[in-house]
């Protein structure tokens, strides 16, 4: 069965409109977790911030599931809030099975990075946040589509600043999430990354 041009540019359209609205149901709906997380917080006199990373405590290893999505406060909130659900739409229409795979690697590797090198008590959703950026960034560099090459190039010129929080500057905020989080999103694009096809080889007589 054969298609025409404008069938198939229909057919690509709806796909990629399916992924869009994919995308954005899925990090709106984990945005909206995390608020109602930290409403729940707010009344409960921050009970929920005991599952933020508490470094070298080897029965808090399970948190760095958890502390990704809790915030010290709404203040903390509403900064992570647009970055979170900007990077994150862009990262997930990427390809939202990819997507998954590579969150689950920066919270991770961001997680246990922040567990072995920092000395306080972490949580925030600045580890996925810095996370998206570089999986961006690193799709850009392994995938080398015009496509990836060009939202890198988009993400660094609109976020770029974002770099300097991988260094120690303000003690209340984690430097360590920050640099193992991005670190993470890098491992992620080259984990997740299109491998070239090898050569068909024909059997010898």
């Amino acid at each position: 069965m054969s298609y025409s041009p404008e069938r198939q540019r229909s057919n690509g359209l709806a796909k990629h409109g399916a992924r869009a609205l994919g995308s954005a149901v899925l990090v709106l709906s984990v945005t909206a977790v995390m608020w109602v997380l930290e409403t729940v917080d707010y009344v409960a006199n921050g009970w929920f911030d005991r599952f933020g990373i508490d470094p070298w405590n080897v029965n808090d290893l399970p948190d760095i599931f958890t502390a990704p999505f809790m915030h010290a406060g709404f203040g903390h909130l509403i900064a992570n809030t647009v970055p979170f659900l900007i990077l994150g739409f862009i990262a997930a229409t990427r390809g939202i099975a990819k997507f998954l795979v590579a969150s689950l690697i920066v919270i991770v590797v961001g997680g246990l990075g922040v567990w072995f090198t920092s000395s306080a008590n972490t949580l925030g959703s600045s580890i996925l946040i810095f996370g998206f950026f570089g999986y961006l960034l690193g799709r850009g560099v392994f995938e080398r589509r015009l496509v990836d090459i060009a939202i890198a190039v988009g993400v660094v010129a609109v976020y770029g600043t974002m770099l300097l929080g991988v260094l120690p500057s303000d003690p209340a905020i984690s430097w360590q999430g920050h640099l193992f989080g991005l670190i993470g999103g890098v491992v992620g694009a080259w984990a997740l990354r299109r491998r070239p096809e090898k050569p068909a080889v024909a059997d010898l007589p």
